[in-house]
């Protein structure tokens, strides 16, 4: 296909995004799901939440995917709202992903269950995650680093390790570093 046959209306068909700010409309979570999928059906609903682990909390909730989440999502917390967004990317099921920072704002445990969703959006599609945290983009085929606007390495998660003085390696040890110095420092 000629890109200059592509329209945007096909283009923005054909991608489905995660960002680290979710966009949410004061409705129904089942609502907020379904955004961009006309018709969609509440067994479909439900399936997506289901992979994306949104299901356990939402069933929690009093009127369950009737629930009014407020304006932004703003009576859900941040893991709960990046998993609702990921659940309207399922449920779109569109063949391009772009995650953007879809983990930087979240809690140990939150990006324990974002991760996992987040592998189960990410399989047999094309995928671009934008992402500071390195835990996101460990399973990826291949790893673009960039220092300074420019593209500094290429490879994937081992080889990039492998490689002395890297960038990426660089990167790596400090986030593992300053992982192991954050319990030392709450004095656990």
């Amino acid at each position: 296909m000629d890109i200059r046959d592509v329209t945007l209306k096909s283009l923005r068909e054909h991608i489905g995004i995660v960002t680290q700010e979710t966009v949410l409309f004061d409705d129904t979570i089942a609502s907020n799901i379904a955004y961009g999928v006309p018709g969609a059906s509440r067994s479909d609903i439900e399936t997506a939440a289901r992979a994306a682990h949104a299901h356990e909390f939402v069933e929690t909730l009093p009127k369950k995917y009737d629930t009014r989440i407020g304006e932004r999502g703003q009576r859900l917390s941040g893991g709960q709202r990046q998993r609702l967004a990921i659940a309207r990317a399922l449920l779109k099921n569109s063949p391009i992903l772009i995650l953007d920072e879809a983990t930087s704002s979240l809690d140990a445990e939150s990006e324990l269950l974002v991760q996992d969703a987040l592998a189960n959006l990410m399989r047999n599609r094309t995928a671009f995650v934008i992402a500071h945290r390195l835990s996101t983009v460990r399973r990826a085929d291949s790893i673009v680093t960039l220092e300074r606007g420019r593209v500094a390495e290429v490879g994937r998660h081992d080889e990039l390790l492998a490689r002395p003085g890297g960038v990426y390696a660089k990167l790596y040890a400090l986030q593992i570093f300053d992982q192991r110095r954050e319990p030392a420092e709450r004095g656990a």
